[in-house]
C-alpha cells in the first residue's frame, strides 16, 4: 500500500500557511463549510493538513482579516455569514427585503402569545397599563443563517387570532396589511449594545459581543401605533445604508 500524499505539498512555492488558507477558502466557497459552521478543532485541522499549529493559526488569522472566518474565544473558529447587502431606506419588512435580494427568510418562533402591557409599553401604544398586547419573539434567518432576534408587540385587535398562525415562514407585515391596516411610517432608533447570554446563544456569537439594536414604532396614517419591534442584529451580518440631502435654501452666505 502506498503512503497517502500530504494535502499540502511542501515543495510548492507558496508558504504552507498560504496554501492552508487557500484550501479552507475553497472548502467554504464549495459549501463544504457553510456560513455559521464551526471549523474542526485545531488539532484535527493540523492532522488533516499535516502542518503545525503555528502555521495553521497564521492561516486562520489571515482568513479572519479577510472576513471569511471569525474567532470565538474559547469556542473555536466559525465561518462568517456573507454580506447580505443593504437594507432599504423605505419601510420594508424583513421578509420583503430578503425576497427582493433573492434570499429565503425563515424564523424560529420563541413566543407567540398575549401578555399585559407594562407602563412603558402602554405609553408607547397609548393604552392603559395591563391591557393585553400580542408578543411575537422570533430568531430571523436568511438562507438558514441566524441574522437577528426580533421581538414585536401589537394591539390585540390588530393581532386577533395570531396565536394560531405559523410565523416560521409568514411575514408579520404582510398579514397586518392584508387585514386592512396601513403601515405608513416608523420612528426608528439604532444603537450598539452588548449581546446578552440569551441573544448571543440565538445568534451564535460570544456573550457581550456588540450587536446592532434597532427599535421601531410603526404607525398608520392617523398616527396610531400598530406595531413596536426591537430587532437585535449580529453586527457582522447587518449593514444599513442611508442618504442625506442638504437644503441649499437654508445655507448662509
Amino acid at each position: 500500500m502506498t503512503a497517502e500524499q500530504p494535502v499540502l505539498p511542501a515543495a510548492y512555492p507558496e508558504p504552507l500557511w498560504t496554501q492552508a488558507a487557500a484550501l479552507l477558502r475553497t472548502r467554504i466557497a464549495d459549501g463544504e463549510l457553510r456560513p455559521g459552521a464551526r471549523l474542526p478543532p485545531e488539532r484535527d485541522l493540523c492532522q488533516q493538513l499535516a502542518i503545525s499549529r503555528v502555521t495553521l493559526r497564521k492561516a486562520l488569522a489571515s482568513l479572519v482579516d479577510e472576513g471569511v472566518l471569525r474567532s470565538a474565544h474559547g469556542r473555536g473558529w466559525y465561518v462568517t455569514a456573507p454580506e447580505r447587502g443593504d437594507w432599504p431606506n423605505t419601510l420594508e419588512s424583513f421578509s420583503e427585503t430578503a425576497r427582493r435580494m433573492g434570499l429565503a427568510p425563515t424564523s424560529m418562533v420563541l413566543r407567540a402569545s398575549a401578555a399585559p402591557a407594562s407602563f412603558d409599553e402602554a405609553e408607547e401604544f397609548q393604552i392603559a397599563p395591563g391591557t393585553p398586547l400580542f408578543r411575537l419573539e422570533r430568531v430571523r434567518l436568511l438562507d438558514g443563517v441566524p441574522i437577528a432576534v426580533d421581538e414585536s408587540l401589537l394591539p390585540t385587535d390588530v393581532a386577533d387570532g395570531f396565536e394560531q398562525l405559523d410565523f416560521t415562514t409568514a411575514s408579520l407585515y404582510e398579514i397586518v396589511t392584508g387585514r386592512g391596516f396601513q403601515l405608513a411610517q416608523a420612528d426608528t432608533t439604532i444603537e450598539a449594545r452588548p449581546a446578552t447570554a440569551a441573544i448571543a446563544g440565538h445568534l451564535g456569537v460570544p456573550e457581550a459581543t456588540p450587536i446592532l439594536q434597532m427599535r421601531q414604532v410603526v404607525r398608520d396614517r392617523t398616527g396610531r401605533p400598530l406595531l413596536s419591534s426591537t430587532i437585535r442584529y449580529a453586527g457582522d451580518r447587518y449593514r444599513l445604508r442611508t442618504s442625506f440631502t442638504r437644503n441649499v435654501g437654508t445655507e448662509q452666505t
